[in-house]
């Protein structure tokens, strides 16, 4: 399959377009079946000579490219319905009938607070261009005085199992790594500003936004690849899903005439930067935001930390030093406890307290030690012992109501011990008693 990705310098164009090598090279082994021969790549420094030759073998086509900041409103009509006319007339007249994807906008429905945008209008305009090039080319005879010389190609796409139509998307507000800041995303501004010191301006904390993670955009970028686009119509900006999701037989693609990515976020203004804040204290804190697999936060912080500049990207950690090493608290959690790196010196022996309800993980990476544990409540003081070294990688629990240590048998090396708490370490109440094991 050879793909033709327009808009490719842009913010969709380059996560897309990586992705898409990834399955070319099969570094991505989630789609072992997708064979992608080719990816043409255009945008505006590509000529209108390579425009043409890929428009006669593409297979494919993700028109991402458009206008969202012009110098005057004009060029709205001429960035985002003036190029998607000049793409259609292309692969029209090389009759190459692949299906072709349009990004389009939710401003697109020109209701609500965007009922008078021209933005919204151009986009508008490029869908009804796509719809009409459905009907009239896609969905008509192959041999009716089209030129025939370009026929092979359009058998050779029935051949590889994809069929004639156009997919329209129209997104919401976009976010992710590489979206670019004070241009027309408020969640990239928002992000940027906050890693780089800046300040930033919220007129009103509680608008809300509806959000789509590149990701989540990509992955149904390539469903629609293979043929499992996500079928929708719309209710002003609200998505009406097809009744199966993915439904794709003819009679669906004439009902339901709009695609839609499925997995979107909502969040206010205020929510956004409040998050985003929890984030730039994460260096002084350490505690890491609660973020739930799929959540909006995950995907917020990771957007975040792509905005990091050089200086930001590594921070110090405080380390604990005395005569028998060093011990440095590394992660804290809101819900989950702490990680911290404990050093000792060849020879030394730490820890020698018990606890009521806290509870730990030893994981000794580097050097030769051995963990006692001795049961409060055993009558006969019996000692479990486990040796440990970095060359055999364990992880030994520290049970309640059990007093321990862990001693470097080491003459000349250092042990470095990975240890998980339960909870963090609280001062007013430490519930750590000392006590030696033997």
């Amino acid at each position: 399959m050879k793909i033709l990705v327009t808009g490719a310098k842009g913010f969709v164009g380059k996560n897309l377009c990586v992705s898409l090598k990834n399955i070319q090279d099969g570094k991505d082994k989630r789609f072992p079946d997708l064979k992608i021969d080719a990816i043409f790549e255009y945008d505006l420094g590509n000529t209108p000579e390579e425009l043409d030759a890929w428009c006669r073998e593409c297979d494919f086509v993700f028109n991402l490219a458009g206008v969202n900041r012009p110098q005057n409103q004009e060029e709205f009509m001429q960035g985002n319905f003036g190029f998607a006319s000049t793409l259609l007339d292309t692969l029209k007249k090389h009759n190459n009938r692949c299906p072709v994807m349009l990004s389009s906008s939710q401003q697109a429905s020109l209701t609500g607070r965007f009922g008078n945008s021209e933005y919204g209008r151009s986009k508008k305009a490029g869908e009804e261009l796509f719809l009409d090039y459905e009907r009239d080319f896609l969905k008509a005879p192959r041999h009716s005085g089209l030129d025939p010389e370009s026929h092979e190609i359009a058998d050779q796409v029935r051949d590889d199992g994809l069929r004639s139509r156009v997919l329209i998307y129209r997104f919401p507000n976009l976010f992710g790594k590489w979206c670019r800041p004070n241009y027309n995303s408020a969640v990239a501004t928002f992000c940027n500003n906050i890693a780089n010191d800046l300040p930033i301006t919220v007129n009103d904390p509680s608008v809300e936004l509806e959000l789509l993670y590149i990701d989540d955009l990509v992955d149904e970028m390539i469903a629609a690849l293979q043929g499992k686009e996500h079928r929708c119509d719309f209710d002003g900006l609200t998505v009406i899903p097809a009744p199966n999701s993915v439904d794709n037989t003819c009679d669906a693609r004439d009902t339901w005439r709009y695609c839609y990515v499925p997995t979107t976020h909502k969040a206010t203004l205020g929510e956004i930067v409040d998050l985003l804040k929890q984030f730039a204290e994460q260096p002084k804190t350490l505690t890491i935001p609660e973020i739930p697999n799929g959540s909006f936060a995950k995907k917020l912080y990771s957007t975040y930390l792509s905005y990091l500049p050089k200086e930001k990207v590594a921070f110090p950690l405080k380390m604990n030093v005395d005569d028998r090493g060093s011990f440095t608290e590394l992660v804290h959690t809101l819900n989950c406890g702490q990680v911290s790196i404990n050093i000792s010196k060849p020879g030394i022996t730490k820890g020698q307290h018990w606890h009521n309800t806290k509870w730990e993980f030893f994981i000794v990476v580097s050097g030769h030690g051995l963990i006692q544990e001795r049961n409060l409540n055993d009558p006969d003081g019996r000692v479990i012992e486990f040796e440990v070294t970095g060359e055999n990688i364990q992880c030994v629990h520290m049970l309640p109501g059990y007093t321990h240590n862990i001693i470097n048998l080491s003459d000349t090396e250092n042990l470095v011990t990975v240890m998980y708490c339960n909870e963090i370490f609280n001062p007013e109440k430490p519930d750590t008693y000392f006590l030696p094991v033997q």
